[in-house]
Formats: C-alpha cells, structure tokens, sequence
C-alpha cells in the first residue's frame, strides 16, 4: 500500500477537483493508488450527475472557436444550474474545452468528454449539459461569422457566399456578413427563407388566421391569407426580416445593394442561433 500523505491528498484534488475528504478517503479505498482513486472520484461524480439529472440547467455559456484561418467555426451551448457557477473558471474552461473538440471535427463530444463531464459534475455539484453545438465549414468563396451577444447568453454563426474570391476581403462585404451576424442575434429568425419553413407550420398559421376572418368573401379570405402569411415570413425569415440598422430595408435587400456594390453574386447560405436555455 503507497503511503498517504497530505501532499498526496493535496495532488488527488488538484487533480479531481474533489473534495480533501473525498479524496482522503478514495485513496483509502484504494490503498493509495492515484489513478484508482481518481476513476472512484469519477464513478461518484457519475453517481452525482445522476442524481442532478432531473435538475434544471438553462444557466451556462454560449460560445464560439475558431480556426486560425478563419474557414472553419464552431458553436456550443453549455449548461447548468446557476449562474455562479457559469462565470467560474473550471466552467469556463470546460467549456472552451467543448468548443475547441468541436472545432476539431468531433460529432460526438458528449460522449468523447463524458469523463471531462462527470469531473465538471463532480467539481461543481449541479447538473451539467452539452446542449447543442454546430460547426461550419466555409464552402467556396465567401466567409463564416461567429458572434456573441450579452457574454455567452446569445451565440451566433453565419455563412455568406460570394462568387468571387476578391470579394471576401472587400470591407463592404465584411460589414455586411458582421451585420447579418447581429441581425440574427437581434431579431432571431427561425428559418433562411421562406422556403425552408415547413409546410405544417405554413397550414398551421392559416388556420389561425381563417379563424381570425370568419364570414367574409372566400376570395377576401385568400387575399388576407396571403397577406398574413407575407408578414409571418418577415418575422421568422432571415432575408424577408427588416434590417435592424434600416427597418424599412429587407436583408434580401441589403445584400442585393452590396451584391450591386461588389459586381458579384452575394447569398446567405446558412445560420445557427443558439439562446442560451431557449428551445
């Protein structure tokens, strides 16, 4: 049996985060071998994450990493109990630990840090989640945007197409992509476009509205469907929304000004907005 001393047991929680008496007694139980007793800290901090489990996490961090040559970003959500413990720094690193995998390519990081993960439950005592997360690789010309809003409560990335290279490094282009970036965080648009909002949400809000116009003219009713449901795309869709810096400006119609500007084809091929707790 190695001997236990209190550098030991200083060295076991500055390894585990664990408490000094938690990690007095694991090296007990394991007759002072270390990596024993970090995988028994680590199964109790498993027992602990179970149990916390059916606690609410919707405090944590939003945030994003990037590639040294920008062509490549990620997105994470992270969460847990309260906000104090979102602003310590063993979260915070946790976090930025999670978004750096991500970046890296891992699909599976939940389960790649599982061990990271039972450790940070350990540590920190609340229920923790790897909510969401979302990585963008840029295709063809054009750049990827991040953007972060309300420190880590709102996060954001963007792609924006172009089809010449030249253009990507124009300014009026770079402020458009920022721009789209906080547009998204702002106005927090559902969909692109029109198109991609599903059909069942479509009937759906056209039966609200019939119910709404009960009792006038069929061909009245069409009219004002029509109408209604124009409006609901400039809510939910990113290109029909108003641009929040010219309201009476549509993105589409922003974009086609710097297309026009730029002498090239400019077109927002995606977007991921993560809020922090929010469906």
């Amino acid at each position: 049996m190695a001997e236990i001393t209190t550098s030991t047991i200083m060295d076991l929680r500055a390894r585990t985060n664990a408490g000094m008496m938690d990690c007095k007694r694991a090296l007990n139980e394991t007759k002072g071998d270390m990596e024993a007793a970090i995988k028994l800290l680590r199964l109790q901090g498993l027992a602990i994450q179970v149990k916390r489990a059916g606690k609410e996490a919707n405090q944590g961090i939003v945030q994003a990493a990037a590639s040294a040559d920008g062509a490549c970003m990620a997105l994470v959500e992270v969460n847990c109990e309260t906000d104090f413990v979102a602003k310590t720094d063993g979260f915070k690193a946790f976090v930025a630990a999670v978004a750096a995998k991500v970046l890296a390519g891992d699909e599976n990081v939940a389960e790649t840090m599982k061990d990271d993960l039972v450790a940070i439950v350990s540590s920190t005592g609340e229920n923790v989640k790897i909510r969401r997360v979302a990585r963008f690789v840029r295709g063809g010309s054009g750049l990827v945007e991040s953007y972060i809003h309300m420190g880590g409560k709102v996060g954001v990335l963007v792609e924006v197409g172009c089809g010449q290279a030249a253009t990507a490094q124009k300014p009026v282009f770079t402020t458009l992509v920022h721009d789209v970036a906080l547009q998204i965080a702002a106005s927090a648009p559902r969909w692109l476009n029109s198109a991609e909002v599903p059909a069942e949400v479509v009937a759906s809000e056209k039966d609200l509205y019939r119910k709404q116009v009960e009792g006038k003219p069929a061909n009245v009713v069409e009219k004002i469907l029509e109408g209604k449901i124009k409006k609901f795309y400039t809510e939910v869709c990113l290109v029909d929304q108003p641009f929040v810096k010219e309201p009476k400006t549509s993105i589409t119609q922003v974009t086609a000004a710097v297309a026009k500007e730029c002498g090239d084809t400019i077109a927002i091929k995606r977007f991921a907005r993560f809020q922090l707790g929010a469906a």
